[in-house]
């Protein structure tokens, strides 16, 4: 019997009953459809692709027909590869954990329950980029690969792997402009779980949070200034103005030089542009991915740094309070599923009187 585009030849019951709505993310959509969900990913590597499509199949039920070009995802998957660190705080969120099977790399990990899995050998590296162990992953078959959406790394990378039958998805949460839109895409992660539900019981509880915080520090009556990270050799990047960076300094009641740069990502700048904003700015925060650990190390990088408001009064904030000693750093794992906690901590710094009784969770103070 022919079927025509999106029918099945399913006859049963509709196997869905809660769904996710996108209401932050601009990169992914979800369809619902009887026995399976159509999920397409905008815009994730080559600028020649506008969209990625995914047919996530209950397990057990016949194929939809006319999605020729789409990769078929078994779900709810039982086995997953992140690439990144970044994909442990979705599964985190979820406690997934156990369906995590192989890494990237094994090195910058926060969570428990990952590292504890990694050391009982039940995660294994696969390696990445020009390093990809193909025959392992091959070998391992995992349910999906999930990748890194970075411009560097091109999707063509994993077509072997396609060949040879394994879903590679494509996370692109990196394109998204707001720190909701970044979490939102653990919802992305809940309907290849099936866990429509638990997500939108979960981030339902983060979402309001994070709004009544906003509103919380809109209403402050200062917005002290601040710069953010660090000269590295020869360059200065600071989050563009419809930065999901920007939007948290904007969203903590701050006031940040470079808002209305009408970019995403980070501004390149030398030392010289940046320098008589920080002489002047209330707040450092920010210093580089791994984070500057003493006041002694900054002046061991540049003397002018002391020159700054912020370093003379001891107002200098940086997200590395829970980095391990591996170089791994929680901040970019939970905290991008907990935007809430992180605003809470923002907020904290920036308007102490607002927040009196909260304890920092990712921000430290640089002594």
């Amino acid at each position: 019997m022919l079927y025509e585009r999106g029918e099945s030849g399913y006859e049963g019951p509709p196997l869905f009953k809660e769904k996710v709505s996108i209401r932050h993310a601009r990169g992914f959509t979800i369809d619902y459809h009887k026995n399976y969900k159509v999920v397409k990913i905008m815009s994730p590597f080559e600028r020649t692709t506008d969209t990625m499509t995914y047919v996530l199949l209950q397990r057990g039920t016949p194929k939809p027909a006319g999605y020729h070009h789409a990769q078929i995802i078994q779900i709810p998957i039982q086995s997953l590869v992140p690439m990144s660190s970044l994909h442990i705080g979705l599964v985190g969120f979820l406690n997934a954990e156990n369906i995590v099977t192989g890494m990237g790399n094994l090195t910058y990990v926060s969570s428990p329950k990952i590292i504890s899995r990694i050391n009982s050998g039940e995660i294994r590296e696969v390696g990445k980029d020009q390093g990809l162990n193909e025959e392992l992953l091959i070998a391992m078959h995992p349910d999906l690969v999930m990748a890194i959406g970075s411009p560097v790394s091109k999707i063509n990378r994993y077509q072997s792997l396609k060949l040879a039958g394994i879903p590679v998805m494509v996370n692109s949460e990196w394109i998204e402009t707001t720190p909701l839109g970044r979490a939102e895409w653990v919802k992305l992660l809940a309907a290849l779980l099936n866990k429509e539900a638990e997500v939108n019981r979960k981030f339902g509880i983060v979402e309001k949070e994070y709004n009544r915080l906003a509103a919380l520090a809109k209403h402050s009556k200062t917005m002290p200034s601040l710069i953010s990270g660090i000269n590295s050799k020869d360059a200065w990047f600071v989050p563009n103005g419809t930065s999901y960076v920007c939007r948290f300094f904007k969203d903590a009641g701050g006031s940040y030089h470079w808002a209305d740069t009408r970019a995403t990502g980070s501004l390149p700048l030398n030392f010289e542009t940046v320098y008589p904003i920080a002489l002047k700015a209330d707040y450092w925060l920010n210093l580089g991915i791994l984070g500057v650990r003493s006041k002694q190390e900054l002046l061991s990088k540049d003397r002018r740094y002391a020159d700054f408001k912020a370093f003379k009064n001891g107002n200098i904030f940086t997200h590395n309070k829970r980095h391990t000693v591996d170089g791994a750093n929680d901040y970019w794992e939970s905290g991008a599923v907990n935007p809430h906690l992180v605003l809470s901590d923002l907020i904290k710094i920036l308007h102490p009187e607002l927040l009196p009784q909260h304890e920092m969770v990712y921000y430290k103070r640089v002594e």
